[in-house]
């Protein structure tokens, strides 16, 4: 079966140049397979929502961002890059095509999903993004897995270098006219309600006692009947966050939705932007993740979660400082009399 005519005679030119260019040093046949309807339809849609802003953001960060929406050729692509980025850097065209059990031309479809022109460009990128690891210190085969038996020298050294990329890929990702956005809704809310389940509600439960602190009506539900009561009673002004790595959590997007329906401005925290929860969401604030053996995305979401959540405490406190700092001043005088004395007595 003959692979499909691309996207235009300059498409075209492009895979045969790097064809081309790449049998120079490979002379492996490339498979073939047709493009899926639903793979066309997300390359198109890629495109259309691309920006300038995305130059800034790195390559395998907007590989993560896409793998669910990825399927079929696409997918195992992206799963490659992913696993090994720091090879799929110095491949040829047609040894990614081969090494993926995919086409050039599946793989130029791949490079045009994330906004790049050609593959030439698409190499440039992850071996600028790996170059920037190894500068910081991060391990190339970040994504090695942890063996039961590996010293907990190298576990500290693997965990610090995932959560220290997936840091700095949330700062790239994240819009901080976003924030300001959430921050000037939350200071002025009579009521924020925060929703999220399992590792989620965790996250939200930490935000709440952060926001209490200050002095904001805020609330954290984990029981959905519970959440759904509250959100029920939400009103114009009102705030609701949803808080899903997946975007896909059943019980927040039914929490968040609810508290939309009645006119409450509605704030999404998740990985993917283009998730149900970020798609119902008013505000969305997207986070990266890097998941490392025994912590899996959802797991290893949480730290960035975190930080995006105290940048976005302190935007709120910033535009309340006055009640902010009355607030903290009451508080810490209350909890006083229960911390330790200097002298090593309790009272």
């Amino acid at each position: 079966m003959s692979e499909p005519e691309m996207d235009g005679a300059a498409s075209t030119a492009v895979v045969d140049s790097l064809v081309r260019g790449d049998r120079a040093t490979s002379t492996l046949p490339a498979t073939k397979e047709p493009a899926l309807p639903a793979e066309k339809e997300l390359v198109r849609g890629s495109e259309s929502v691309r920006s300038a802003d995305d130059a800034d953001q790195g390559v395998l960060v907007k590989v993560r961002s896409l793998l669910p929406e990825f399927t079929g050729a696409l997918r195992r692509v992206a799963e490659h890059v992913l696993t090994d980025p720091a090879a799929a850097s110095r491949a040829t065209i047609v040894e990614l095509a081969e090494r993926s059990g995919t086409s050039p031309a599946t793989v130029t479809r791949f490079c045009r999903a994330l906004g790049f022109d050609g593959y030439a460009d698409l190499r440039l990128g992850i071996a600028a993004e790996t170059g920037r690891a190894r500068s910081a210190g991060w391990t190339v085969d970040i994504g090695r897995e942890i063996q039961p038996g590996d010293p907990l020298e190298r576990v500290l050294g693997q965990i610090m270098a995932a959560d220290t990329r997936a840091m700095h890929d949330t700062a790239a990702l994240l819009d901080l006219a976003e924030v300001e956005r959430a921050a000037v809704a939350i200071a002025a809310a009579p009521r924020v309600n925060i929703f999220g389940a399992s590792g989620s509600a965790l996250v939200g439960e930490e935000m709440q006692f952060s926001l209490h602190r200050i002095g904001v009506p805020v609330w954290a539900w984990t029981d959905v009947h519970n959440g759904l009561a509250s959100a029920a009673l939400s009103r114009p002004g009102d705030v609701a966050l949803g808080i899903s790595h997946s975007g896909e959590t059943g019980e927040t997007i039914e929490l968040l939705a609810e508290a939309s329906s009645r006119g409450a401005t509605t704030i999404a925290l998740t990985s993917f932007p283009r998730s149900p929860l970020a798609e119902l969401a008013d505000i969305t604030l997207i986070t990266a993740t890097q998941a490392t053996t025994f912590r899996p995305d959802a797991l290893s979401a949480r730290h960035p979660q975190l930080v995006v959540l105290d940048l976005l405490y302190v935007a709120v406190a910033q535009r309340t400082h006055e009640r902010s700092h009355a607030a903290f001043q009451r508080t810490a005088q209350a909890v006083h009399g229960h911390k330790a004395a200097k002298d090593g007595s309790t009272t």
